[in-house]
């Protein structure tokens, strides 16, 4: 309940469009990259994933207390944000580049309901394990992956918050 609340209050007027959204593990792996780009060039947003890493280490280093760390780069077509949780989870969101206005206070609404999404799915779960490979260890467990059918629900929420951010006056008819 507490998601679609914070979702609907996305409703922003003049937001870019995202592109693309990853969610980056303590360990630097990645844990989730979802792509809504038009040409759908999922090496592309990978690659800009893993490119932020040096930003954010460097953002956080300048003992930073936010949480949010603000545009990180621009490159081609796209600008790059950063979130970093409590918990050292990084957040990457890159939105189309345009002419609007981008306010950090819309960004970073759109971090933490991203962040309260992740919260729901993955660390109310007890079963999860993102630092660990099922290679590297002998745990007999199953290790819950972000490809398998259990999440989702996660990335359900997570292409329904981009959805209402990229286009918010579908979203708001459909409410």
């Amino acid at each position: 309940m507490l998601l679609v609340h914070v979702t609907e209050s996305l409703l922003l007027p003049d937001m870019p469009k995202i592109n693309a959204v990853a969610f980056i593990s303590p360990s630097s792996n990645p844990v989730l990259v979802r792509s809504y780009a038009a040409d759908a060039e999922n090496i592309k947003y990978h690659y800009l994933a893993h490119t932020s890493l040096d930003v954010i280490e460097e953002r956080v280093a300048e003992a930073n207390s936010s949480s949010y760390l603000g545009l990180l780069y621009s490159i081609e077509d796209v600008a790059v944000y950063g979130y970093q949780t409590p918990l050292k989870l990084k957040i990457v969101i890159a939105f189309a580049l345009s002419d609007t206005v981008v306010r950090d206070a819309e960004v970073n609404a759109i971090f933490k309901a991203l962040h309260m999404a992740y919260y729901y799915s993955a660390i109310s779960n007890p079963f999860l394990k993102l630092d660990a490979s099922p290679e590297a260890t002998n745990d007999p467990s199953p290790y819950l992956l972000v490809g398998s059918s259990k999440w989702k629900n996660f990335r359900r929420r997570i292409d329904d918050i981009c959805s209402v951010v990229s286009n918010p006056s579908s979203s708001a008819g459909s409410s």
